[in-house]
């Protein structure tokens, strides 16, 4: 079926191929050097590059309260990391979309159109995925026994090329 019969084992290998309308095949020699000798991502910032990753194992690993993972010119990828017990923050963007999914934990999502009328509330939990629209108040409280492991795409994006915030006090001091 495949014009290379080693095309099976590319996802395997760190030499990755690519075959266009032609079967003709161009490979790049890709080390994974973004990858520790555990198979541990490096959590950085990896945007505008192209970039491939496996999401939910980066937002397993991350246990900063945000990291982004990806800034573009159009949206932003972060991990988020939230304590037992403690909750996103009650938010509103005006003019972002967000996506957020859970991959770990559980928690109640809170959305309304006021801060203090929070009228939206439903109990979310891993494979989860929440769609907060621009203008509406939000915030995510973790109900679980173990941290909330969620990433968020933002569109367009929201927090600078690079933020890492180990804390949520630090992501709230710097807001």
């Amino acid at each position: 079926m495949y014009p290379n019969s080693t095309y099976m084992n590319h996802w395997q290998n760190p030499m990755q191929c690519y075959w266009y309308n032609d079967w003709n095949s161009h490979c790049f020699n890709w080390d994974n050097r973004n990858y520790n000798q555990y198979g541990n991502i490096t959590l950085q910032d990896y945007g505008t590059r192209p970039f491939v990753v496996n999401i939910a194992q980066a937002s397993k690993q991350n246990n900063n309260y945000r990291t982004a993972l990806w800034t573009g010119k159009y949206f932003q990828v972060t991990l988020m990391s939230i304590n037992v017990g403690d909750d996103i923050g009650l938010e509103v963007h005006p003019t972002t979309d967000q996506f957020i999914r859970i991959e770990e934990g559980e928690g109640l999502v809170q959305m309304g159109d006021r801060r203090d009328n929070l009228d939206f509330q439903v109990m979310a939990y891993e494979d989860y995925a929440i769609m907060v629209p621009a203008g509406k108040w939000h915030n995510i409280i973790n109900t679980g026994n173990r941290p909330l492991k969620v990433y968020v795409i933002y569109a367009p994006p929201h927090h600078p090329f690079g933020t890492v915030q180990e804390t949520k006090a630090i992501a709230q001091e710097t807001s």
